[in-house]
Order: C-alpha cells, then sequence, then structure tokens
C-alpha cells in the first residue's frame, strides 16, 4: 500500500464520542474533493463511529491504523 500523506491533521487524542466526529465533520469543510484529512483518536469507539459516519456521508475511509489504544484515520473528501 502506498503511503498516503494527509493534506490536513487533526488530533483528537483524549476527547470522546461525539467529538472525534464533531473535529472531523468541522475539519472536512474547508478540504476539496480529494484531499485526504488524518484523524487521530484514542476513543474505543471511534472506529465504529468512524465506519458509519464515512457511509452515512459518502466520504471515502481509506485506512483505519491502530498503534496501542490510538487509531489512525484517514478520510478522503469526496464531494
Amino acid at each position: 500500500m502506498a503511503i498516503v500523506a494527509p493534506d490536513k491533521k487533526i488530533d483528537c487524542l483524549g476527547l470522546f464520542c461525539p467529538m472525534p466526529i464533531l473535529k472531523v465533520r468541522e475539519a472536512m469543510i474547508p478540504l476539496s474533493p480529494g484531499q485526504i484529512l488524518e484523524m487521530l483518536s484514542d476513543d474505543p469507539a471511534s472506529e465504529a463511529d468512524m465506519k458509519s459516519w464515512t457511509t452515512r456521508t459518502g466520504h471515502e475511509l481509506l485506512a483505519i491504523e491502530r498503534d496501542g489504544a490510538v487509531f489512525r484515520f484517514l478520510v478522503r473528501k469526496t464531494k
């Protein structure tokens, strides 16, 4: 898999549902279609939240990586 360089990064460590999703939604607004957002979260619910949010919004969830308690999500803006 190619290394993806995100266009924007947000740190949601220490935030719990629904804050990481709200921050992602806010961070996606200024991005252009095709640009990629990286979000870091240590909320155990964030994996399920991100999957359902991207399904609902139509944005593309490119990757979910986990390092210990920390999740790293890559989302491509689609529209």
